[in-house]
């Protein structure tokens, strides 16, 4: 019994310490690595505990694929069944790596080739407020195709071009993680939280969009129409510096790379839709037409430039700390899922909050502190999809725990991946932006949660 307590505790302590990354100066990646290694240890060492015990129903859909292990003595039926699930569960974890992996790829091929400077080069206008806006929706609808993480990267790029003035630029960073979550929130690959829901099977790509488009353009328009009244009526900003790329590639090459990059992650969700492709295998689609097209043009090429453009060469580039960080969080929630605690958990919230919207309402304030990834996996393992009811595929539930956890996590700049990855880029505090910030957020929050629960 004692291990069985043990695990969850030892999950709290590892959130706590990702959270907190940068004051215990250990990498989040190997902190949540770490985690998810002790907790199947626990389970792997008191399997026949957890056998013996009220067995969750993992322990009863086992012995209806596999009828034959009734019989086994308990040593061994508790190492086949702790074999069983952990080979399951790191299938379920593949599919959503090998998504990250193949994105994060396809945006390093487009950032290499300068595609992303083809945005930057159409804005225009140097008036603050107005570039504020545009900067916020083209981040709004850029993190629908490419993600929060990716957006932010390309955005405070861009920002720090048109907005060399750094106070000011602090604000426009800080609407560019708001933009990019709110953003996130209606995409299935918009946010690692909403792809694990999609391809969990808990929500639709259309059902998605189509719900929380309105909710996800109010929490953008709360805290964008205060920040606006934040800069100086009529300020401007310098002209835009000329782009900087590789001065070896064509325009004609660097707008090819940016169309099919992009067009070939917004066909993810077209994909499967249609013809039920697993949205890894979509990813990795594109990301094999980029292959093709960059071999044939740069195989015959002796300019190392070019070489560097090359596919294979750009996996070197892809940020494995953050594939080994949701191995980490995503191999952990399947621990406490097997051994059955979150069943434990589940029930409790459901005893506290009648309105099961209410749970997705508070975990959305607790994003802004802890991570949405172990959350949202938490309440999927918490609460498996029913046939129908309020934990159906495409319930009200699961769509408004999309738009909580992911733009929950604005309301404090530790609260997303997104918000941590623009404090490191342009060293905001956290006091700055919680002074600043936190309030419009929360108002934007509200407002865009209220919306929702108005319509559907």
């Amino acid at each position: 019994m004692f291990c069985y307590y043990l695990m969850p505790i030892i999950f709290i302590i590892g959130i706590l310490a990702i959270a907190f990354e940068d004051v215990i100066k250990v990498n989040k990646a190997a902190t949540a690595v770490a985690m998810s290694i002790i907790l199947w240890l626990l389970f792997i060492l008191n399997a026949e505990q957890f056998l013996m015990l009220n067995p969750p129903q993992h322990v009863k859909e086992f012995f209806a694929l596999f009828p034959q292990y009734r019989d086994m003595p308990l040593d061994e039926l508790a190492f086949a069944f702790v074999e069983h699930k952990l080979v399951v569960g790191l299938g379920d974890v593949a599919t959503t790596l090998f998504f990250v992996l193949g994105s994060m790829a396809i945006i390093d091929i487009i950032d290499s080739h300068g595609g992303f400077g083809i945005i930057s080069q159409a804005i225009r206008t140097n008036v603050q407020r107005k570039l504020l806006w545009i900067l916020s929706f083209i981040t709004f609808f850029m993190s629908v195709l490419l993600g929060n993480i990716a957006t932010v990267i390309v955005m405070i790029a861009i920002a720090r071009k048109l907005i060399p003035e750094r106070n000011i630029r602090l604000l426009f960073s800080s609407m560019i993680i708001i933009a990019a979550n709110a953003g996130g929130s209606w995409s299935p690959i918009g946010d690692v939280t909403t792809l694990l829901l999609w391809t969990g099977g808990n929500i639709s790509a259309l059902h998605q969009i189509t719900s929380l488009f309105l909710p996800a353009l109010v929490m953008l328009l709360v805290p964008l129409s205060i920040t606006t009244f934040m800069l100086p009526k009529g300020g401007v900003v310098e002209p835009l510096a000329a782009d900087e790329h590789n001065t070896a590639v064509s325009d004609k090459m660097r707008r090819r790379v940016l169309y099919v990059g992009l067009g070939s992650l917004a066909l993810v969700p077209v994909l499967q839709t249609l013809i039920e492709l697993p949205p890894f295998m979509g990813v990795l689609l594109g990301l094999v037409a980029l292959w093709f097209i960059t071999d044939r043009r740069y195989a015959d090429s002796e300019d190392e430039r070019l070489q560097e453009l090359r596919v294979h060469r750009s996996f070197s580039r892809v940020d494995i700390s953050t594939v080994f960080f949701f191995l980490g969080i995503l191999l952990s929630v399947q621990a406490l899922i097997v051994a059955g605690q979150l069943t434990i958990m589940a029930n409790i919230l459901s005893d506290t909050f009648a309105d099961k919207n209410m749970i997705a309402l508070v975990l959305g304030v607790c994003s802004s502190f802890l991570d949405n990834v172990a959350l949202v996996s938490a309440t999927m393992g918490m609460y498996p999809v029913e046939a129908a009811g309020i934990f159906a595929s495409d319930s009200s539930f699961w769509t408004f725990l999309a738009y909580c956890a992911v733009t929950g996590g604005s309301i404090l700049i530790i609260g997303s991946a997104s918000g941590v990855t623009v404090m490191g880029m342009e060293k905001i505090s956290f006091g700055y932006y919680l002074k600043r910030f936190t309030l419009p957020v929360l108002l934007g929050y509200a407002a865009g949660a209220a919306l929702y629960l108005l319509i559907f």
